[in-house]
């Protein structure tokens, strides 16, 4: 009797503790995700801190969202490639910004290219179209929207006509410099897998870009009302 208690109890065993492993999983994951959001929140703080080569504040005060991707890694060998997680905020009808939607990066080059280097990138969106492609799902710079690296400092705006037709300015901060970059080619998606480990199943991205989420973590938040601050 007792030999088949135990049988009977060592299944039940198993599938706890296969349900505690994937809690842990699942919240070491949201952790990461949390991470990358207050990593990005530090990256919008950092990029006003000198004038001379910060965001123009007119750009960040008319922009219809705004993409930050911490630690974006680009490497190659002749061939070349970045890869990056982010968040992205869009500007409501009202002039609040949305809650954080997570986003990837990648892309490829071609070109004479050695090493490894992580820049933090910054997407500043200058038109309604270009946060369509986005809401969308996914999109490729270049391509589905204009892209041109942007102006920095007190200029107000780009000097030459492809800057002023970008519907995308791009900046790019590396070792405590930060510029514009060219981004030509890389695809930005929506990153699903992280929006459902941080806000839940049944919170689709379309339901944060129109603010339909009333609860969401701090860190998150932060990221939003850093926002707030830097487009007043």
């Amino acid at each position: 009797m007792h030999l088949h208690s135990s049988m009977k109890l060592k299944p039940a065993l198993c599938a706890l503790a296969a349900a505690c492993l994937m809690l842990t999983q699942l919240s070491f994951a949201g952790a990461k995700e949390l991470g990358r959001a207050e990593r990005a929140t530090s990256v919008l703080q950092a990029i006003q801190d000198t004038p001379d080569s910060r965001i123009p504040e007119q750009l960040l005060k008319e922009a219809h969202a705004i993409a930050v991707f911490p630690e974006v890694v680009k490497a190659g060998l002749v061939f070349g490639g970045r890869h990056g997680r982010g968040l992205v905020s869009v500007r409501s009808a009202d002039g609040t910004w949305s809650s954080p939607v997570y986003i990837r990066m990648t892309g490829g080059s071609f070109g004479w290219q050695a090493g490894v280097q992580a820049a933090d990138i910054v997407l500043v969106f200058r038109s309604e179209q270009g946060v369509a492609n986005l809401v969308n799902g996914k999109f490729t710079l270049g391509a589905d929207a204009g892209v041109a690296a942007g102006p920095v400092g007190r200029q107000a705006q780009a000097s030459t006509d492809e800057g002023l037709k970008a519907e995308i300015f791009s900046y790019s901060r590396a070792r405590g410099l930060f510029a514009g970059i060219a981004l030509d080619g890389s695809a930005i998606s929506i990153d699903y897998t992280a929006n459902e480990r941080v806000y839940g199943d049944n919170v689709t991205p379309r339901m944060l870009f129109e603010n339909r989420v009333t609860k969401a973590p701090s860190e998150v938040n932060a990221f939003r009302d850093e926002l707030e601050e830097q487009t007043q």
